[in-house]
C-alpha cells in the first residue's frame, strides 16, 4: 500500500519562463484566516530542509516550502550570473502572483533570510511575519570565506552512508551532537541519487559562479534598511551559538535597532538550526502565537 505524503507538489513559473518546485503542506479548518508560512532554504539547499517544521506546523497552518531555482526539483538557470538575489525575490514574487497569496509568515534560512529582508524592503505588505533563521544584515567574514571555501564544489558517494560520513567530517564543529542518524538524515536532504546510482549534493554547481566571480574586497551591501523594513510585524531571530555567519554582536545590534525582535540563542549548533531543536520549536510557537494574536 502506497503511504501518503503530508504535502502535494506544485509548480510556478517565473518571468524568464522556469518551472520552479514547491511542497504544500495544505492547511486544515484551523489555519482559515491564517497567512500560510512560506519556507525559504539556504544557498544549497532545498524544500527538504523544511520537512519537520512543516509535518509539525500544519495542518493548523499551511506551509509552502519552496526549491529556488537550481536547487532540488527546480530547474538550473539559464545564465548562472541571474543566481543572485534579485532574481529570487522576483521568483517568489511570481509564487505570489501563481498562488494568489496576500501575506505570508517568511521563515529564512540564511539567503532565505536575505530574501526575507530585501521583500521587506521592496514589498512590506506581504509579510505578516519573519523568521530569521541565523542571517542578519552583516554576513561574518569567517562565514563568508567558509562559503566561498566549499560552495560549487562537486562530490559524489557510492551510498548514502558514504554521503552522511563525509557531511560527518565536514561539518561536525557545526552539529557536534549530532549521531550517525542525523546525517544519514541530513544527506538526504541535501543530496539526491543520479541515474548512474552515484550520490550527489542536489543543487547546480554554477551557484557559485557569482559569489566567486565577486571581487573580494568590493564593500558588501548595506543591508540594514532593509532589515529595518521588517519594522511593524512580528519578528524572531535564531541564531546557532556557533555561528560563523552571524555574530553575535551582530544579534545584538539587530535587537537594538529593531524593538520587538526575539531572539533566540540555540546552544551546540553552528550555520545553521535546524528548526527542529526545542528551542527553535519554541521560538517559533511565540513567533505565530504574535501573529494570530495581531490578527
Amino acid at each position: 500500500m502506497a503511504v501518503s505524503q503530508p504535502y502535494e507538489d506544485g509548480w510556478w513559473q517565473t518571468t524568464d519562463g522556469l518551472k520552479l518546485h514547491y511542497r504544500d503542506y495544505p492547511g486544515g479548518p484551523e489555519a482559515e484566516g491564517r497567512p500560510p508560512i512560506l519556507c525559504v532554504p539556504g544557498l544549497t539547499r532545498n524544500a527538504r530542509d523544511f520537512e519537520g517544521v512543516a509535518e509539525r506546523l500544519s495542518p493548523a497552518w499551511r506551509v509552502i516550502a519552496i526549491d529556488l531555482r537550481g536547487r532540488g526539483e527546480s530547474p538550473p538557470a539559464p545564465d548562472s550570473s541571474i543566481y543572485a538575489p534579485p532574481s529570487y525575490v522576483l521568483d517568489i514574487a511570481a509564487l505570489f502572483v501563481t498562488l494568489k497569496l496576500d501575506k505570508v509568515v517568511l521563515f529564512g534560512t540564511s539567503l532565505g533570510g536575505i530574501l526575507a529582508m530585501l521583500i521587506a524592503a521592496t514589498t512590506p505588505e506581504r509579510l505578516a511575519g519573519v523568521l530569521l533563521n541565523d542571517v542578519g544584515p552583516v554576513i561574518d567574514p569567517a562565514g563568508m570565506a567558509r562559503i566561498r571555501g566549499y560552495v560549487g564544489k562537486s562530490a559524489s558517494w557510492p551510498t548514502w552512508l558514504h554521503a552522511a560520513r563525509a557531511l560527518a567530517e565536514a561539518q561536525r564543529d557545526v552539529y557536534p551532537r549530532y549521531e550517525l542518524r542525523d546525517w544519514l538524515a541530513m544527506a538526504k536532504r541535501v543530496c539526491r541519487l543520479t541515474s548512474a546510482g552515484r550520490i550527489v549534493f542536489d543543487y547546480d554547481m554554477r551557484i557559485a559562479e557569482p559569489i566567486r566571480e565577486a571581487p573580494a574586497d568590493a564593500p558588501p551591501v548595506d543591508l540594514w534598511p532593509a532589515f529595518e523594513a521588517l519594522a511593524g510585524r512580528p519578528v524572531a531571530l535564531l541564531r546557532g551559538a556557533r555561528s560563523d555567519l552571524l555574530s553575535a554582536a551582530t544579534a545584538d545590534e539587530m535587537a537594538r535597532r529593531l524593538p520587538g525582535l526575539d531572539v533566540t540563542t540555540i546552544a551546540d549548533v553552528g550555520h545553521a538550526p535546524a528548526l527542529d531543536e526545542p528551542e527553535s520549536d519554541a521560538a517559533i510557537d511565540r513567533l505565530l502565537d504574535r501573529i494570530i494574536a495581531g490578527q
